[in-house]
């Protein structure tokens, strides 16, 4: 193969000796034009041409031709499928930009000097093989716009003006670019983590595109290849390998800037195929942007029309597949695209954090589900600042965690867990209970995954519990404990935000919610659960199908879902018994007893509040739960803090006089008395 500057200089010397020949056949028919006159400037190289001459010019040209890379108007040529004549009328058009001396030739030949130009009716007269059909739309070179017309009013399409279209004329000499009207669509498709070696899962998945593209592949009759899937970057990833493994360049193309006309869109679609045959390039299309765009329903016709009328390669990111692709009359590949498995994660990890990470890659990959990028870019910036900071492993947690947090936080209310095991008060057996759901969610990497139990079964792998009791008797606090444990993001679900009234954005909602909170196993609180989880009915109507249909989507979800979802209620008997079926840990929060009760107070004041006399036994007998009592100690606090005094007993009894007052409870005066007279007498 020769090298790009030999090719150069061999494409060159094709179009000069091509050009020469071109000249001499315009100069022999112009010559018996004698209405025109003689020549305006002499040529004398084409005079001195003799039929000797042609010939061994026409043998030269016929073995540069033969050339394993023939030149550039030859790769045209069968790219395009264009006959000789084609081949020769491009060439002529062509000629007009290289060569000036073509343009007087033109208006000898046609014997009228306001026709320095190309046209059908002076290739048909002065080149080999002429054929008529190569006026006709669907030929080559006016199919994919190699030559342009340029036709005024009522002039004959024979003797309207041609010219080669510019990105034809460059390529034709040496020089292979984007075309200028694509280049504003069309971008490259930036994705880190080309280049290096795949897991083992994303490398069948690319072989699986390659092969069947290589089998199926007629000129540019690709199938289309659907990437199915949340994760964008890992299907980026395998496009751009698959692109790699074929030699060519991948594009993107935001369907925002998807021309909506038709007679544009047809324009597009047409040098979008004539450049993938030049270049040649695939094309990224998010699908998934037409949820995002003002105008789906248009965009989406767009979208058709374009691959319907382009035939060549397309990879289009959609979030389930588009059905509605086996409409268009084209062979459809759909892969379905995850993120690299928990084991292809850890030793994605391993090789990133080196023989020294100890056991940190099985935590990371256990706890979050990272796409090869991210793992990539945590790891290296962490590691920077590991080195610098000379900080710990619990580093790289952190930055997890940060990567995984901003997709919730539009979605779920971010709580900041502070409670530890030494602030919540429960019996024993609860308390045991909230340990034991920690230490599962803390070695459910050892358990499923070096233990087996995830090659053996898909279901019933979720950790998830459900925390009944009345308000206030330490639910939230539960919930936050363990997230404080584990180190993990905790979020609220406000049902407000996910649950609609239109048929089956609920779903979506919590698709959504359920997808982003998998990439970092956050913990998932669903606080007043009865509200979402409730029993389902019997179907009378529409409204009844799609309220089940809800109901079982949240059945696959929690069943599925890889970290840990709470579900809270105050209403335990509301709850679908699916539900219960499936629920891991059931947690009863009972009203307080007195025990509990003083311990609470015991722990309810921060050690920085300054009391006085309080007396924890009298306090244990006011009949609150947790919630109320800390209402309770935050409005004496502010008493105190308005008398400028410590927090005292009156204090805190006339905060709890007023939290009984609020919630319409009854209680004994006697309780408060003794210390209201003593504050009196005081």
């Amino acid at each position: 193969m020769s090298s790009p500057s030999e090719w150069h200089k061999r494409n060159e010397e094709y179009l000069s000796k091509s050009l020469t020949i071109l000249r001499w056949k315009l100069s022999r028919f112009a010559s018996t034009n004698q209405r025109f006159g003689a020549r305006a400037a002499e040529d004398a190289e084409i005079d001195s041409l003799n039929d000797a001459a042609v010939t061994s010019l026409n043998t030269e040209i016929a073995n540069l031709e033969l050339l394993p890379t023939p030149p550039a108007l030859v790769i045209v040529s069968r790219l395009f499928k264009l006959s000789r004549f084609e081949q020769d009328l491009l060439l002529l058009c062509v000629g007009m930009e290289l060569d000036t001396r073509i343009a007087s030739l033109c208006a000898r030949a046609q014997d009228d000097p306001h026709r320095s130009y190309p046209t059908f009716a002076l290739a048909l007269t002065v080149l080999d093989e002429a054929a008529w059909d190569v006026l006709s739309p669907e030929r080559p070179l006016r199919r994919w716009r190699l030559i342009e017309i340029t036709q005024h009013g009522p002039q004959p399409l024979t003797v309207a003006a041609l010219r080669a279209d510019e990105r034809i004329v460059n390529y034709i000499k040496g020089l292979n670019y984007l075309d200028d009207r694509l280049s504003p669509l069309l971008f490259p498709l930036q994705v880190s983590g080309v280049g290096k070696e795949l897991p083992e899962s994303f490398q069948s998945n690319v072989n699986t595109i390659v092969n069947q593209l290589k089998r199926q592949r007629s000129n540019w009759f690709f199938p289309i290849i659907q990437l199915a899937g949340t994760d964008l970057q890992s299907k980026q990833l395998i496009a751009a390998h698959a692109a790699t493994a074929l030699g060519i360049q991948l594009l993107r193309f935001p369907v925002a800037l998807m021309p909506v006309h038709a007679g544009e869109l047809e324009m597009v679609g047409r040098l979008i195929e004539r450049e993938m045959a030049l270049w040649p390039f695939g094309i990224y299309i998010d699908d998934q942007d037409l949820e995002k765009s003002g105008a789906k329903e248009t965009t989406t016709h767009s979208l058709f029309r374009l691959l319907t009328r382009s035939n060549g390669l397309f990879f289009l990111d959609t979030l389930d597949g588009n059905p509605a692709l086996a409409a268009l009359g084209r062979s459809t590949l759909t892969i379905d695209v995850t993120k690299p498995s928990q084991l292809e994660q850890q030793k994605i990890w391993q090789e990133m954090l080196g023989p020294t990470a100890d056991g940190l890659p099985a935590r990371l990959a256990g706890q979050f589900d990272l796409n090869i990028s991210a793992i990539h870019e945590i790891s290296e910036s962490t590691a920077t600042k590991v080195n610098q900071e000379e900080s710990g492993p619990e580093e790289f947690w952190d930055a997890c965690l940060a990567v995984t947090r901003p997709r919730l936080d539009v979605l779920a209310q971010h709580i900041e867990p502070k409670a530890t095991w030494d602030d919540i008060v429960l019996p024993a057996p609860e308390l045991n209970l909230l340990r034991q759901i920690a230490g599962q969610v803390g070695h459910r990497q050892t358990v499923y995954e070096e233990w087996g139990f995830a090659a053996k079964r898909t279901r019933g792998l979720s950790i998830n519990a459900l925390f009944a009791g009345e308000s206030g008797t330490g639910k939230t606090m539960a919930a936050e404990v363990i997230a404080n444990d584990l180190h993990l993001n905790l979020y609220r679900i406000d049902l407000s935000a996910v649950v609609s009234k239109y048929i089956g954005e609920t779903e979506k909602n919590l698709r959504r919610l359920f997808d982003a909170a998998e990439d970092g196993g956050a913990i998932l609180f669903f606080d007043e659960a009865d509200a979402l989880f409730g029993k389902r009915s019997e179907v009378k109507d529409s409204h009844d199908r799609y309220a089940n249909i809800e109901i079982n989507y949240l059945l696959q979800r929690i069943e599925s879902y890889r970290g840990l979802a709470i579900l809270a209620t105050n209403m335990k008997s509301a709850l679908d018994q699916a539900f219960m079926r499936r629920i891991r840990f059931i947690v009863e929060f009972a009203p307080h007893g007195q025990a509990e009760r003083k311990a609470i107070w015991q722990r309810i004041f921060p050690v920085q509040t300054q009391t006085v006399g309080l007396d924890y036994t009298r306090l244990a007998n006011l009949n609150l739960n947790g919630g109320s009592i800390n209402n309770v100690a935050i409005n004496a606090a502010f008493l105190a803090a308005r008398a400028q005094s410590p927090v005292t007993m009156p204090l805190v009894l006339q905060a709890a006089r007023n939290e009984f007052v609020k919630l319409k409870r009854p209680f004994n005066s006697d309780d408060f008395t003794w210390y209201e007279e003593r504050a009196v007498s005081a």
